[in-house]
């Protein structure tokens, strides 16, 4: 394969990347608020657990009964990250650079 078929392989894999990325990048968006959504709940939710005096003078358990959004916040993170939210937000950013790596080592390897 001559210099020339090889470059255009590569333009025509880098515009099929791109297309793929672009149509990943609503969904992407919308993991993300979800995500920053459940943080932020998560970490009011955390702070007013925290603060709260009667949380030392009760059982670990019944201080998360105590605080229920607190609690369903936590089971609600730890259920999106069970679930492969941090794969839906990070995959955009993540497929070009190991296909790009890709590309490099089998282009050094060619020559």
């Amino acid at each position: 394969m001559n210099s020339l078929e090889q470059a255009e392989d590569l333009k025509a894999f880098e515009r099929r990347l791109t297309e793929y990325v672009s149509c990943l990048q609503p969904a992407t968006g919308r993991w993300r608020m979800i995500l920053i959504v459940v943080s932020v709940c998560t970490a009011t939710g955390a702070w007013n657990w925290l603060i709260d005096p009667d949380t030392q003078k009760v059982s670990f358990f019944s201080s998360l009964w105590n605080h229920p959004f607190f609690t369903i916040s936590c089971i609600t993170l730890i259920a999106l990250f069970f679930a492969g939210i941090h794969k839906r937000v990070v995959a955009p950013s993540m497929y070009p650079s190991c296909l790009r790596y890709f590309c490099i080592l089998c282009f050094v390897q060619d020559i």
